[in-house]
């Protein structure tokens, strides 16, 4: 995957620059992976310019974001976008709080590791006390291109909200779903997928996930209109697929879009629909937004498919107060695949997150520690060395939960918390993406049903 750096990389830019969203920031020198921009400042730090020096900085962390109908707000394509916020964005630099990023650098290498090294923080620091000069105009890069509105290369298929869904200025609002055909009559193969909202300010988070013909999942839900979910029937028993398994994509800020390396691709299977689930968070000013799921089909038969499963715990019970309530999950795989990237999910009294392997020979290895999980950024963490996971190696998790009034981000510290889909509720969960052979059945891959005790107990810390 180390091809599609470039396109990733930016995703995490520096969204949030004016927003004040610093709460956890990660504050270790991370190191980028190979191919990385870490070009020592200017010998005379006087005679730094942004031509020269800082724009090829800024195109590679900062302008898939910064830049006209994305989640930023300013744009920094250019020097004249820029210049008004050069000392905010020294700043922001030095402290790494942007490019937001929260591994704790000690575990794997991730190909998308977006943090800045010190030698490009220490050019930004030294362009901003020479006066942000512009320099000379010849000695900027190329210009970037981007596909508006997209991360991804110009899609070969978009599905859209069939209306613009209106967002009143306040008030909470419940999920909502949309059922689109897909209209494929063949099995069809996506190497590029990714979310887009049309107003990034009101959307939580969108998860587009592919029903199969024949499934339960809404299945008496009609198709091309919003609904909300039905509420459960006390005591009845879920069909297997009433929880899809079958993960197409998902958005939040932060969130890249699935980007695979020739060869490895997702799979659409012929007469699915799509199901889009969309949670909007109003922000103070009505408003509407006709999200999209743009796809770019795989030029030929992968070799590997890609899914993305995980482990969940929705049994907690977080005390009031508790500031270090931990829960754990576990997922134990059923066939040889091979792990690509990693995803926590936590939501305002989330704290840490680690991710370890316990292989069938007994070894443990941590490959993921977040120390200060950040909800505002619901990152991933791509391996830039995936790792082979043999039959019966089990992904454990361990995450903890600062229910205490000393947690800002609470909003109820005198509330026990359970599982809910709200961001005043809590989740528990660790995404992952598995490849597996392309041949191979995924029922073969996904875990059996399990009558396990839950692994979060009352008290455990």
């Amino acid at each position: 995957m180390k091809q599609i750096f470039s396109i990733l990389v930016f995703q995490l830019c520096m969204t949030a620059l004016v927003s004040g969203q610093m709460t956890g920031m990660a504050g270790h020198p991370s190191q980028p992976p190979d191919g990385a921009n870490t070009s020592s400042p200017a010998a005379n730090p006087s005679k730094v310019t942004f031509a020269k020096d800082v724009a090829p900085i800024v195109q590679q962390h900062c302008q898939g974001c910064h830049r006209p109908g994305e989640g930023a707000p300013f744009s920094m394509l250019t020097y004249e976008d820029l210049r008004p916020w050069a000392s905010e964005m020294k700043r922001m630099v030095q402290q790494r709080a942007m490019p937001p990023w929260f591994e704790d650098g000690h575990t794997e290498q991730f190909e998308n590791n977006r943090s800045l090294t010190q030698a490009q923080i220490d050019t930004i620091v030294a362009w901003v006390n020479a006066g942000a000069p512009k320099g000379d105009p010849k000695d900027l890069p190329p210009p970037r291109q981007f596909v508006q509105g997209w991360a991804i290369p110009k899609p070969d298929v978009i599905f859209q909200l069939p209306r613009p869904f209106s967002i009143p200025d306040s008030g909470i609002l419940e999920y909502q779903y949309v059922i689109l055909p897909t209209g494929f009559t063949k099995d069809t193969w996506v190497q590029y997928v990714e979310a887009a909202p049309t107003d990034r300010s009101v959307v939580h988070h969108i998860v587009a996930y592919v029903r199969r013909p024949g499934s339960n999942y809404f299945k008496d839900q009609p198709k091309g209109v919003f609904f909300e979910a039905p509420p459960s029937k006390t005591g009845a028993k879920a069909d297997p697929d009433d929880v899809p398994s079958d993960w197409l994509v998902g958005y939040a800020p932060g969130q890249p879009p699935d980007i695979f390396d020739h060869g490895q691709a997702k799979l659409v299977p012929a007469g699915s629909d799509i199901v889009l689930e969309v949670h909007y968070m109003p922000e103070g000013k009505a408003t509407t937004d006709q999200s999209s799921v743009g796809l770019v089909l795989a030029k030929d038969p992968p070799k590997e498919r890609v899914m993305t499963l995980s482990a969940v715990n929705e049994t907690f019970k977080i005390p009031p107060g508790d500031p270090n309530y931990r829960v754990d999950s576990s997922f134990t795989v059923r066939h040889d695949v091979t792990l690509l990237g990693m995803h926590p999910h936590m939501h305002t009294r989330g704290k840490d997150m680690e991710y370890r392997l316990v292989f069938p020979n007994g070894e443990t290895r941590t490959i993921l520690n977040v120390p200060h999980y950040n909800w505002h950024w619901q990152l991933w963490y791509n391996l830039a060395k995936p790792i082979a996971l043999p039959k019966g190696t089990k992904i454990e998790c361990t995450a903890h939960f600062d229910n205490s009034a000393h947690n800002s981000e609470n909003p109820d510290p005198t509330k026990t918390v359970i599982w809910g889909q709200q961001s005043f509720d809590e989740m528990m969960v660790c995404f992952f993406n598995f490849a597996f052979p392309a041949e191979l059945s995924a029922k073969e891959v996904l875990p059996l049903p399990t009558t396990e005790a839950p692994l979060a107990q009352k008290g455990q810390k």
